[in-house]
């Protein structure tokens, strides 16, 4: 076997331990396996690169590896869970970005003999990852809080869009026709001001969908950079993580009720609604003390604990877990119910409780544990807010509205664990928390759940 042919083995290989990857981190319990493989796939597709026939710059790409090794690692390994969200879009945002300038690189160093369908994977290429690299920066600055999570619809927003369509298709036909770098590097430009006119009207709820959106960019745009270069490993990794990310969203958009469009254009396609407090009526909120909840647990038969942003803050899962294993020792029945979109991340509260060794068996997809709410004694809400408000089912003019949720206010009794009122992601109010059945218990999560622990040992 010739070097070139072992070469094009080892990458076969390598592709076939991404999709083994992919396979593992379909579930929890094979998330950990999973992530080794693909590690393992791209430490060797990296290793054989240095063999291939004809490297130039090897230097270059050792420094650069270098250079990455020396943020990802300390990046990897000091981010809070809380952060992992933002941590996700700064890296597919400059994942496109790489895409982006190699393609444009090579293009560059053959344009005059580039066939039309280099010429063609180049164009999209850096349209794509420039698309992702420019909306994952604005994804980053609302899930940081640098800027508001609320939809921002500029003046004639849809004229000027449009416009900027026009003027790309305009770009891209100039690239094509004409073999021109400068058109295709105005195109790229254009197109980072072109997607945060598209992103900024997202509302923060529905930003975790954007970012599973913008993954998939980043898929098709190094798919199409290996077209360019000729690499078959870098078409079928992007080709992978483009059909994964399309399927996640396809997912997340059903989860939330709404269609991928609805989510993407709906403030810009209609009169976007304030979003303020929609309560009406009584709005006095019944606080609880710590010894009056520890006996409505101790006391339930049934007891569903509902996790969110909010507990990744307070850093509480490992106090949850403890007083979920304390209440199931008094013989409650304790659940953990999971929003398809708690968090700021897909599988952000799966990753959260597996952290905490928190049975498989106990995590339930929120169809299952809305079948049996009305069974529930307690409802115990840490941290979640959007997912739980009665407003995404009852209130047709809510920025929520459709998104399916936890019913939480089916339950005998729900307790909540906050802060304080402020309004969750979405930045409405939630009318839950003034029904005569909410208790709610103020303060830091990880606290207020160690105090009931030892209120529960002592009853």
């Amino acid at each position: 076997m010739s070097r070139t042919d072992t070469i094009e083995v080892l990458y076969l290989v390598a592709a076939v331990c991404f999709i083994v990857a992919l396979k593992g981190l379909s579930s929890p319990r094979g998330a950990r396996m999973g992530n080794l493989i693909g590690a393992a796939g791209m430490v060797l597709a990296v290793g054989v690169t240095f063999a291939t026939p004809g490297l130039h710059r090897v230097g270059l790409i050792v420094i650069a590896l270098a250079i990455g090794t020396a943020v990802g690692i300390p990046a990897a390994r000091s981010v809070h869970m809380t952060a992992i969200p933002q941590m996700v879009a700064a890296f597919n945002g400059v994942g496109g970005a790489a895409a982006a300038l190699v393609s444009l690189a090579e293009f560059d160093r053959v344009a005059a003999d580039t066939g039309f369908g280099t010429a063609a994977a180049v164009v999209f290429s850096a349209l794509v990852g420039a698309v992702s690299f420019s909306g994952s920066a604005v994804t980053f600055a609302k899930l940081q809080e640098l800027m508001t999570g609320q939809p921002i619809v500029l003046p004639s927003q849809r004229v000027v869009n449009g416009a900027l369509v026009l003027a790309a298709l305009g770009l891209g036909g100039w690239g094509l026709a004409d073999r021109s770098v400068t058109a295709v590097v105005l195109l790229a430009v254009g197109a980072l001001v072109r997607v945060v006119l598209f992103v900024l009207p997202v509302g923060g709820a529905d930003v975790p969908v954007v970012i599973s959106l913008l993954n998939s960019f980043t898929g098709l745009a190094v798919a199409a950079t290996g077209a360019v270069l000729r690499t078959t490993l870098l078409i079928v990794a992007g080709t992978l993580v483009g059909a994964s990310g399309t399927l996640l969203t396809r997912m997340m958009s059903q989860a939330m009720g709404r269609s991928l469009g609805n989510i993407l254009f709906g403030a810009i396609a209609a009169t976007p609604t304030v979003a303020t407090a929609a309560v009406s009526g009584d709005r006095s909120v019944r606080t609880g003390t710590v010894d009056d909840v520890a006996v409505l647990l101790g006391y339930a038969r049934r007891v569903l604990v509902v996790p969110g942003y909010g507990l990744a803050v307070a850093q509480a899962q490992h106090t949850v877990r403890e007083l979920a294993d304390l209440l199931e020792s008094r013989g409650v029945d304790v659940v953990y119910g999971i929003h398809p979109v708690a968090g700021r991340m897909p599988g952000h509260m799966n990753v959260l409780l597996a952290e905490a060794n928190v049975p498989y068996d106990q995590l339930r997809e929120m169809d299952d544990v809305n079948s049996q709410m009305a069974l529930t004694d307690v409802a115990l809400v840490v941290g979640a807010n959007d997912v739980v408000n009665p407003a995404a089912r009852d209130s047709p003019g809510s920025p929520i509205y459709g998104m399916p949720i936890l019913n939480v206010d089916e339950a005998k009794a729900v307790v909540f664990l906050k802060r304080s009122m402020r309004p969750g992601f979405a930045g409405i109010d939630n009318a839950l928390l003034y029904d005569p059945r909410t208790t709610m218990l103020f303060g830091d999560a990880k606290a207020t759940l160690s105090a009931l622990v030892a209120a529960v040992k002592a009853l």
